[in-house]
């Protein structure tokens, strides 16, 4: 890595080096759990119309799996952010509305306006990493990650969120959480094996965003999940103007700005788009701009990610764009993560 590009050392870069031992952590933590069993007996107890799935954030764009997998098993997902549901779609919590809200903290303020009264007797299952947060405490079903304690911007309580709602999914789609729980053993190792490389990986992007204005992370299907979520880190890790899009909306508009100065990185993602993906790759490149793929066959070693069953792939398809938080900041001087406005709870709507 170039002198003036060194990594300032903080605390969420040791939160992103400790992704593997947060997913550890949460695995354990799913393997122990009965609230998959008591989600399907709230499953067989009550007649649900609706699946409304809720968040804000990383915590919202984490659902997009979830939402993926229950629609291929009969369930007609809704994914709406948290205050969107809340002021502009309240008819929708009723009691034959299941409601699966995503909260790392629990007590941001959407997520407690939700709970609050709850009137319309909605049922509620918590995904949240606080076990003494309101979403934890007043949910009919919380599961708990554990992931540990977090400085600023999402990165373990993400990765574990995503391991916890591919269980959730599971239960909800009437498949054994128990094989599901085996599948995403290996996630752990997986982050560990691309994060070895962590300092590599930061030098390889260094060099690659240094003439770089803004950057676009695209991608379909699951993979939205790292798009936007990517996007979102970038922002609020750097000041650096990010945007995360599906590949096919990149080509309705924003496929007009190609330039050299403009950064996009293709998520490759599953199988039945990877095509379209790599096509989009190849025609960035063409157009001047750079273009990156994200899969586990890139030529670029910091965007090449292990090959890992499909429940975990959402996992590590958001490690790239972790690494070029930290290359950005390397490149600006600043330490990555470090809020000088948000704070890690947002309590205000």
């Amino acid at each position: 890595m170039k002198s003036d590009s060194s990594v300032i050392r903080g605390r969420y870069l040791e939160d992103i080096l400790d992704q593997p031992r947060a997913l550890r952590a949460t695995w354990d933590v799913l393997s122990d759990s009965s609230a998959f069993e008591r989600i399907r007996t709230l499953l067989g107890s009550r007649k649900f119309e609706r699946l409304v799935l809720t968040g804000m954030g990383s915590s919202y764009f984490a659902s997009h799996p979830l939402a993926i997998e229950c629609a291929e098993h009969g369930w007609t997902p809704i994914l709406l952010e948290t205050s969107e549901l809340l002021h502009y779609y309240p008819h929708l919590l009723k009691p034959s509305t299941l409601v699966i809200a995503v909260s790392q903290s629990g007590r941001s303020a959407e997520t407690v306006r939700l709970l609050e009264g709850n009137a319309g007797g909605h049922a509620v299952v918590a995904v949240t990493n606080t076990p003494d947060s309101p979403l934890a405490t007043k949910a009919d079903v919380a599961v708990l990650t554990k992931a540990g304690e977090e400085f600023s911007v999402s990165c373990k309580t993400y990765v574990s969120s995503l391991m916890a709602l591919e269980v959730v999914s599971a239960a909800l789609c009437g498949k054994s959480t128990d094989d599901r729980l085996q599948e995403l053993q290996v996630a752990a190792d997986a982050v560990e094996q691309y994060l070895r490389e962590w300092e590599k990986h930061v030098a390889d992007l260094c060099e690659a965003l240094q003439p770089i204005k803004d950057i676009f992370l695209v991608g379909r299907g699951s993979s939205l999940a790292a798009v936007y979520t990517g996007a979102l880190t970038i922002k609020e890790s750097d000041h650096f103007h990010a945007e995360g899009m599906s590949s096919a909306a990149f080509r309705h508009g924003p496929f007009e700005m190609l330039r050299p100065e403009l950064f996009v990185a293709v998520i490759a993602g599953e199988q039945r788009t990877r095509a379209l993906n790599e096509r989009m790759a190849a025609e960035i490149r063409e157009a001047g701009a750079h273009g990156v793929l994200i899969s586990t066959d890139s030529n670029d070693a910091a965007c090449r990610i292990p090959t890992v069953p499909e429940c975990v792939r959402p996992i590590v398809e958001i490690l790239p764009a972790e690494m070029m938080t930290i290359a950005l900041a390397a490149l600006a001087g600043r330490e990555a993560g470090k809020f000088e406005r948000a704070t890690k709870i947002t309590a205000v709507e």
